[in-house]
């Protein structure tokens, strides 16, 4: 690696933040990064990624050493009750990366809250409706704190459901597992994967420190008729359109709080100031680019 070789530091090797690495790789970066397990740092290691094990309670051994050289600091870990893991531990030893010159945070749409159906841009006030979106809210201002209070060039990145290769609706119509709820009026956004990491390339190229971006595709659309999309790819027949007030009685917290907000998310930003363009503009794009992948 050369004095001036782009390298990039994750915190959270997961599912957004491999896809954007091995993008990267590919153009010569190099891309080192935290797990949370010895299987996933072999699997890491054997990608070519130098990884190290990181939580809460096992801050990184040498933060300085680890860090050394990174030019971009990306972050995908969820907060926790506390606050933000990664700002907590090591918000201040990325502070201190000589040359660093961009600072990611991926956060989620579901800051906004549910304003029935109506558009929401970057400058909509936050108004979460459940516990692990207030969370989001609060490591957004810690993120942003580092900015404000030490010149940190941290940008926000709001994204709403993340699908691609492996983890579409294409895997739960062959699992069996696709359900069509029906619920006229409410939408979901979503964005593919290669579209967040063409996202975070765009902003890598033209920094704005302070800077928040919501990351979706152009087409809210209703869950029932991505399936019936996916079942017509897979030549499979759709599932029967089940009514919400019966789906309800049988849906876990965890997939009811999903159903609880309806909103629709405005991606102009993107476009206009990052210039980025996507790859997969609507869920049909997407889905048909993930089957030819052999997802």
């Amino acid at each position: 690696m050369t004095p001036d070789s782009p390298r990039l530091f994750c915190f959270g090797l997961g599912y957004s933040a491999q896809r954007l690495a091995a993008a990267l790789m590919a153009d010569g970066w190099t891309v080192a990064g935290t797990c949370r397990g010895d299987a996933a740092r072999d699997e890491l290691a054997a990608m070519g990624i130098d990884a190290h094990l990181f939580d809460r309670d096992r801050p990184l051994n040498d933060p300085a050493a680890a860090l050394r050289g990174a030019t971009h600091v990306l972050s995908s870990v969820p907060p926790d009750g506390t606050g933000d893991v990664v700002v907590d531990v090591h918000g201040a030893d990325i502070g201190a990366v000589d040359g660093l010159r961009w600072v990611g945070y991926l956060s989620t749409t579901g800051v906004y809250g549910d304003t029935d159906g109506a558009v929401v841009d970057e400058d909509a006030p936050t108004n979460p409706s459940s516990e692990r979106s207030r969370r989001r809210v609060v490591a957004e201002a810690a993120w942003l704190g580092l900015w404000r209070d030490a010149g940190t060039p941290v940008h926000i990145f709001r994204l709403p459901g993340i699908y691609g290769p492996g983890r579409s609706t294409l895997d739960q119509v062959r699992a069996g597992t696709a359900r069509r709820i029906d619920r006229p009026g409410h939408l979901f956004c979503r964005i593919h994967v290669d579209d967040i990491a063409g996202v975070l390339r765009a902003s890598m190229e033209r920094p704005r420190p302070g800077a928040i971006y919501n990351v979706c595709d152009d087409e809210p659309a209703a869950p029932a008729d991505v399936v019936a999309y996916a079942c017509d790819l897979l030549g499979v027949a759709p599932p029967p359109l089940v009514p919400f007030s019966e789906a309800v009685t049988a849906m876990s917290p965890m997939a009811l709080s999903f159903w609880r907000d309806n909103r629709r998310i405005a991606n102009d930003r993107i476009k206009r100031e990052l210039r980025a363009r996507l790859l997969y503009p609507d869920y049909r794009a997407g889905l048909r680019a993930v089957l030819e992948a052999g997802g």
